[in-house]
Order: C-alpha cells, then structure tokens, then sequence
C-alpha cells in the first residue's frame, strides 16, 4: 500500500478509481477478518476500496501549497491509521470512521509544513488555522450587509466568538499566517554585505562574566575546602558521605558503618556544619555571608 502511495498522482488515482465499491456487509465481514485474524488481504481490499475518498479530502488542501503526491500519501496514512483503530461492532460504517482519521493526518502534515517555525498543534490553533480565513469572510460580508465597518479588534473578536477559541490565540495566529518564512542569511536593504544573522543578540554569557565568573567560582571552592579541612577525619567523613556524594548516605546507614545512632551521626553532621559556617565567616569575612548559609 506505501509503494502504491508513492507511484504517482494518475496511477493512485486510477487505482482508487477502479477498486470496488463495498456494501456495509462485505465491509464488515472484512474488517473482522483483519481485526480477528489478521488478514492483510483484507485489509488491502477495505483500504483500496476506500482510497478514492481519501484522495478527495487530500484535493481540498491543494490550497495551502503542499504537493498533492504529499497531501494522498498523508491521506492514505490516516486511512490506514482508521483501518488498524476501526471496531466493526459498533455500528458505524468504516467511511464514516474514517473521515476524521484521514482528515487530522492530512492536517497534520499541513501545519507541520506550512512554516519552518511550527505554527501550533493543539486543537484550537488547528481550528483557527484551516477556519480563519472563511470565517472571516463570512462575517465581514454579513456586518458590511448591515451596513456596518468594523474594526480589525471587532473581526477578531467575532472569529474568536464564533470558532470558541481565546481572542489572544486569534490574534497569534494572524500574526503567524500575515508573515513568511526568510532566510537570516539574507542581506539588509541599505546594509551592503551585513545579514540579518549578525543582528541577532547573543543570549550566551560575555567573555568578561565568564572569566568573573571562573574567578569567583575558584574562589569559592577554594574557601570552602579550607573550611572542610578543619573538620575532623570523622567529620569530614559524615559531611562527604551526606553533601557531597551524588548518591548520599542515609543517617541509618553511616551510623552502621561508624558503630553510632542514626541520631549521634545527625549532630554529628549537625556540628560539622556549624564549624563549617564559622570558619568561613571568621576567616573569609562577611564577603561569604551568603555562602556561609548553605550550611
């Protein structure tokens, strides 16, 4: 069926058009056959016989400038998808279930293509992307039958009314669908050999915070393992295991291996902090008083 799909507009469309027409029970008793036993010939016939309507819901996206061999693959990729999902036994005939399979695969790969920055995916910016335009249309004929002008804010106002979706999604999306796609390579008017890349602000740190920074951290560290040197062995044993393993110790655990209570190994570490604290502030100063409170 993908080696089908891939031939060729004329030759998809010839196929579609000479496949049989199923009646609701030889569509049934296929698609039990696929779903029961997994009966790929089946499953070749449902689809085929169902290709041509796929093929007619893929022609209404030609407008948004996709390849038509692109728009009746993605057509048959949801009528597949509507094959694998669909329930016989529920009473409803494989076309019917099939249209909104084909429909959100094909719209799908519309917004995925329309730019290179996606547009949006979630159910409202869908409903405003392929109903926008019509909606619009339609309103602005009925207010300017009344007589009326309205106001770019009034349209939007109404199209968010009308589609039930957010005023602000309406007008991100205008937004979106006014603009195109352009290369940041491409030079400036009036800027000879200057592109519109080298406007761009670099978000990343400057060279001189990056060397403040590798300074102050340095520093930092430094202070810190003077402070930690000041401990005593089992001290600096306890504070190792509990702050600065990746996997820290539990208090059970270090009391087990230093033959003390889980509550002895606490004011232990509860200790070692402090001496920690003060011998930061009463060396270092008060240029570490917020380092000095992480302990």
């Amino acid at each position: 069926m993908a080696t089908t799909l891939q031939s060729g507009d004329h030759s998809v469309a010839r196929i579609a058009m000479a496949a049989e027409l199923l009646d609701a029970d030889t569509e049934l008793t296929l698609a039990r056959a696929w779903r029961d036993d997994g009966c790929e010939q089946s499953l070749h016939r449902l689809v085929n016989a169902y290709m041509r309507l796929a093929i007619s819901m893929a022609a209404k996206y030609r407008r948004y400038g996709a390849p038509m061999t692109d728009l009746t693959q993605e057509a048959g990729v949801g009528l597949m998808k509507a094959a694998s999902k669909f329930d016989p036994d529920r009473g409803v005939r494989f076309s019917t279930y099939a249209v909104w399979w084909i429909k959100a695969s094909i719209q799908d790969y519309v917004m995925r293509n329309w730019s290179m920055v996606r547009t949006g995916s979630t159910s409202s910016q869908k409903s405003l992307f392929f109903n926008m335009r019509r909606v619009r249309a339609k309103l602005e004929a009925e207010l300017s039958a009344e007589g009326d002008m309205p106001t770019s804010e009034e349209i939007r106002r109404e199209i968010a009314a009308e589609l039930g979706v957010p005023l602000r999604d309406v007008e991100l999306m205008e937004a979106r669908l006014s603009g195109s796609d352009f290369s940041l390579n491409a030079q400036q008017s009036g800027e000879e050999g200057r592109e519109w890349v080298e406007t761009l602000e670099d978000d990343g740190a400057q060279p001189e915070e990056e060397v403040a920074r590798s300074r102050d951290l340095g520093t930092a560290r430094g202070w810190l393992r003077d402070a930690f040197d000041a401990l005593t062995e089992r001290e600096r044993m306890i504070i190792a295991a509990r702050k600065l393993s990746e996997t820290p110790e539990t208090l059970e655990s270090l009391g087990s291996k230093l033959k003390l209570s889980k509550e002895r190994v606490r004011q232990l570490e509860a200790q070692a902090l402090k001496k920690m604290r003060n011998r930061l502030e009463t060396v270092h100063g008060t240029a570490v008083g917020e380092l000095a409170q992480a302990f």
